[in-house]
């Protein structure tokens, strides 16, 4: 039993959970913010749990649309994090083993006319 549950049928039932997510193309997304005291910068955390995925990349005009690797953690969660200058708004994609995505817990979204599609957007 993981030291993150208190009990065996409360981790199964996050498992099965984490496989029907999956299966179902269903990803469990997160955005962290740390703002730095001593210059006006804050990391971003993009979390991405996607535990059948091969590759999860990270391609925004923070880094002018070249997909940056994500590492993989043990749970499946693929995770970077990226120094953003603040007062500023990014957009930005997931791909997903070469499929782009849309963050679910983006703070908003903006239409792309080159892409003919949605982008997310993180504010800063």
């Amino acid at each position: 039993m993981s030291k993150h549950f208190k009990s065996k049928s409360l981790e199964n039932c996050f498992l099965n959970l984490q496989y029907y997510l999956n299966t179902q193309h269903i990803f469990l997304m997160a955005i962290s913010k740390q703002y730095l005291k001593t210059k006006p910068v804050c990391k971003v955390t993009f979390s991405l749990l996607a535990e059948d995925a091969k590759k999860v990349g990270l391609a925004g005009s923070f880094n002018k649309w070249k997909a940056t690797p994500l590492k993989k953690l043990k749970n499946g969660t693929f995770k970077g994090t990226v120094d953003l200058d603040v007062d500023s708004s990014y957009e930005f994609k997931y791909i997903v083993d070469g499929t782009y995505i849309n963050d679910d817990a983006a703070d908003s979204y903006v239409w792309n006319d080159f892409a003919a599609a949605d982008n997310s957007v993180v504010i800063v």
